[in-house]
């Protein structure tokens, strides 16, 4: 155990060590925090209206189901996003060298892995929470309807999906051995998942087919959890302003606060199990891995 404490606490003292690295990781969700108010609020605002069908609605309502949608699509992004940049020093210790000199000391492969990982998590959840301070910010002055119970379930869903986005990053990266490669995965990554996981786009407007697909992805579970508690409040909200059940219920669906596997709606123990399992097999996965590694370090 001392051995990998030892290697987390260099893991993190090299990551913030290179400040345009800490930098990057943290002005990314900021910038794309900016982004979505800038391009996706109206739109957001105008899909709401458009399904309301002409019932009023106080427009703070309103302002705080876009929020709470950009905030959810926000954090569904980062948690896996951040933990590729954040990861990105294990690629370079090979690239480097390092990791060979690492090895020639008493130290398994096993707890590397580990040192990795933590020291990966550690920093992305920093990350992540100031992002999240930064939109529970914003969502105060557009349209605040979260309790106390939904701001720990948020904190609860970016804390698990970060565990999956740091075990998916050190899966991957740990196959790349060139400075190339790292900025081609950080690339697609940063391109497409924000799609596959159903944050840019819900995924109740894709084809039954497409929508089959991603949901066999356990991103898809993060992102309904933090869409159901960072909308839940001004769901309620709605349905004390006498908007009907029907109506509400349907904007859940539209939004993915509730999320269907095949036409099944999958319940919210089932999200967190099913985020919660693929977690800890990645990162059984990334352990194994480097157990099992024959190459020549």
């Amino acid at each position: 155990m001392k051995t990998e404490i030892l290697l987390i606490k260099r893991n993190i003292r090299m990551f913030f060590k290179d400040w345009g690295l800490f930098f990057t990781s943290l002005i990314t969700p900021l910038i794309l925090l900016v982004l979505y108010i800038t391009f996706l609020a109206n739109v957001y605002r105008d899909a709401y209206t458009a399904q309301l069908g002409g019932i009023p609605l106080n427009e703070e309502i309103i302002d705080g189901l876009v929020g709470g949608q950009l905030f959810s699509s926000l954090l569904a992004v980062s948690c896996v996003t951040v933990a590729f940049c954040s990861n990105l020093l294990m690629v370079q210790d090979r690239v480097t060298g390092v990791r060979r000199d690492l090895l020639v000391a008493p130290v398994r492969k096993s707890s590397l892995a580990v040192g990795y990982y933590a020291a990966t998590f550690l920093v992305t959840l920093l990350i992540v929470f100031v992002a999240m301070g930064a939109s529970l910010i914003y969502l105060a002055i557009v349209g605040w309807y979260l309790s106390l119970l939904d701001v720990l379930c948020l904190l609860l869903d970016c804390f698990l999906l970060t565990l999956f986005g740091t075990a998916l990053s050190s899966v991957i990266n740990y196959f790349l051995t060139t400075q190339g490669q790292m900025s081609a995965v950080g690339t697609i990554i940063s391109s497409c998942y924000g799609f596959i996981c159903g944050a840019y786009m819900p995924i109740s407007s894709f084809s039954e087919g497409l929508r089959n697909v991603i949901s066999f992805l356990p991103g898809t579970y993060g992102t309904a959890l933090l869409r159901r508690h960072a909308l839940r409040g001004a769901f309620g909200e709605m349905e004390k302003a006498g908007v009907p059940e029907q109506i509400v219920e349907a904007l859940r669906d539209s939004v993915d606060s509730n999320l269907y596997f095949f036409g099944d709606k999958v319940e919210e123990y089932v999200m967190y199990l099913i985020l919660g399992g693929f977690a800890v097999l990645m990162l059984s996965l990334f352990i194994l891995i480097n157990r099992l590694d024959k190459r020549k370090n």
